[in-house]
């Protein structure tokens, strides 16, 4: 395939993305440059309002993984993927009302500090260094993928997009601090949606009108959106796409460091929650623009399809190849596209050193060394962003010689992230969980998560489960065609054909139930948690809104954990769901007397001020 090359203003606009990136590092660095504690570097001094956040967490969660693989995605199946707008809304939901109140009122930076003050060091260490592992190998695969498809179609350097997003995250990252990701990453998420309607305006007009399109996706079975079978070897389907991949994306988002940081950097919980579910809308947006994307991409390619005609080799570099043939004419549009592609990479780049300099310092150097001075701990702060600025970028130059083992790496975040989600679920919805209980079930679920994944790897699925809808090459050139063969299924064990070819979206349900099944059972084979030494700030006492009739049976499911001390409790029974803030909160173990006594509540906005919580400690 020959790549076609970018001109001289699709440079000058790419370029502009990383110039405007570094300014505002630079402008964070000089503002921020008389507030030196390691506090504010990585968590924004707790003042944030929830509009950047908002956006900063939607452009993280969109990488250009997203931006190349969704179209592609659509294209092939059909527009099903439309459906992840459920999963999105379950995600967000659980996020803000089960998780974050616990994590933002326990004052913590990192979020593997709720496992110390839940179980212990042991359990918190362990996850910290998954978290770690996982987040480095990903982030290289994030950086390296798309650099890859866009540099094989558009002839863009490769390297050079490698070392340029490498450099520039870790630059505006070591410079600025947290507020400067989530300045950068509202910057590229405006990027983001300027170049996906971009090519929703100009593909639509091209092939004929949004009516057109929708006419021709249709008759090419793309628009057969909602399929109710339950056959969880089925790769998409509603109940994969609405349960599965909740799993999937809470494992990955609800109890990742990368958007709890970004949280609890809100100047109340309020501000947090409105970030999360504002954060919500921008998913939907990105959602439906890469959805229409795909299928305007199918418009333009149903009668030549250039994977399967050779002129592409993989689905990855469908979108960058019809954005350089839409816009062939039009200078500087393709680097919009690309800047677009790239804003993805770099604020998912971003938020994962700033992240991962995060839970080093608040797991490893604060827990070793817990006097160090302010100005100490910010050069730390900032020594740790550069040194995973340099780890994340050689995980990209590793990438490029894995191979096939790319698509295994891609995987490993959602692997990892369902066993990690089951944790924090023993911690915060079990209170008879123990420590024991809740290390045996991140073993068991990392354990099984990666069996059936890495089997899945090596016995793909068979192409009735997973093989794309009918793409036809009737207009190509065919002396470039090649014909795209469905997978050998030879000397396959028996296995292969059912646990192995579980749905994807199903892995992190996998590792979250197996943790959890299993982190019960061990804990009352080992003898489990009594409730009264467990802090009732670190639970969530979901079974309030399935016991609201009757207290006996509320009191009977909190395991011994003193919740009726406040008034939190009755709120939940009378009204079904959580309000804005707790009507009562325990910190240190202390009751308060009254709402107004809680330290941080306004008792006016109803919510919770992070910068009284701060100031308190369970150490």
């Amino acid at each position: 395939m020959e790549a076609k090359s970018f001109s001289v203003w699709d440079y000058v606009v790419f370029s502009a993305l990383f110039v405007v990136s570094c300014g505002i590092g630079i402008f964070f660095a000089i503002k921020e440059r008389k507030k030196a504690t390691s506090r504010e570097f990585l968590v924004g001094g707790r003042q944030m309002s929830f509009g950047p956040v908002a956006l900063s967490l939607t452009a993280s969660f969109m990488s250009a993984v997203t931006v190349l693989g969704t179209p592609s995605e659509v294209y092939r199946f059909g527009a099903s993927f439309i459906l992840f707008f459920i999963s999105y809304t379950f995600v967000i939901i659980f996020t803000s009302e089960l998780f974050l109140p616990v994590f933002y009122r326990s004052g913590i930076t990192s979020t593997y500090e709720y496992l110390q003050l839940r179980f212990n060091k042991v359990v918190r260490y362990a996850a910290t260094v998954i978290y770690i592992v996982q987040t480095i190998l990903y982030t290289g695969v994030v950086v390296y993928a798309p650099a890859l498809a866009l540099n094989q179609v558009t002839g863009f350097d490769l390297w050079g997009s490698v070392f340029a997003t490498g450099i520039v995250c870790t630059f505006y990252c070591t410079l600025g601090g947290l507020k400067a990701v989530v300045w950068t990453d509202a910057f590229q998420m405006i990027v983001m949606i300027v170049g996906f309607l971009t090519v929703l305006i100009q593909g639509s007009a091209h092939n004929g009108g949004l009516q057109n399109v929708l006419e021709q996706a249709s008759n090419g079975s793309r628009l057969h959106i909602v399929d109710f079978d339950v056959d969880p070897l089925r790769r998409h389907t509603l109940w994969t796409i609405a349960v599965g991949g909740t799993f999937t994306w809470l494992g990955i988002y609800g109890v990742n460091q990368s958007t709890i940081q970004r949280c609890i950097s809100c100047k109340t919980e309020k501000h947090a929650k409105l970030a999360l579910y504002f954060n919500l809308l921008g998913l939907w947006i990105i959602l439906v623009c890469a959805v229409f994307s795909g299928l305007i991409m199918y418009s333009h390619f149903k009668d030549c399809d250039p994977w399967t005609s050779g002129m592409i080799s993989a689905p990855d570099q469908l979108m960058p190849y019809f954005v350089m043939e839409l816009f062939a004419t039009m200078p500087g549009l393709p680097g919009l596209f690309v800047a677009c592609a790239f804003s993805g990479t770099l604020s998912t780049v971003a938020a994962s050193i700033n992240a991962l300099a995060t839970v080093t310092f608040e797991d490893f150097v604060k827990s070793c060394f817990p006097h160090l001075s302010d100005e100490l701990s910010t050069w730390i702060s900032k020594g740790l962003c550069l040194l995973f600025g340099i780890l994340c970028t050689s995980m990209a130059v590793a990438a490029s010689l894995l191979g096939g083992v790319v698509q295994a790496a891609l995987s490993i975040h959602g692997m990892c992230g369902g066993p990690m989600l089951g944790l924090f679920s023993l911690g915060l919805v079990f209170p008879f969980v123990n420590w024991k209980g809740a290390l045996g079930g991140l073993i068991t679920g990392i354990t099984l998560s990666f069996w059936v994944a890495i089997g899945a790897f090596i016995y793909p699925a068979p192409d009735s489960k997973t093989w794309p809808l009918p793409l036809s090459t009737e207009q190509c050139f065919h002396s470039n065609m090649t014909t795209a063969a469905p997978p050998e299924l030879s000397n396959r064990p028996t296995i292969a054909d059912t646990w192995y070819s579980l749905s994807y979206l199903y892995y992190s349900a996998v590792g979250c139930l197996g943790c959890i099944i299993a982190g019960v059972i061990i804990s009352f084979i080992t003898g489990h948690q009594r409730g009264k030494d467990v802090d009732p700030l670190l639970i969530r006492p979901v079974c309030n809104l399935f016991c609201f009739w009757s207290k006996k049976y509320k009191t009977l499911c909190w395991c011994g954990v003193q919740h009726d001390r406040g008034t939190e409790q009755d709120n939940l029974a009378n009204d079904g769901a959580w309000k804005q803030g707790a009507e009562s909160v325990l910190q240190n173990g202390l009751q308060q007397e009254s709402l107004t006594h809680v330290p941080g509540y306004d008792p006016k906005d109803k919510s919770h001020d992070n910068m009284a919580l701060e100031k308190m400690t369970y150490f």
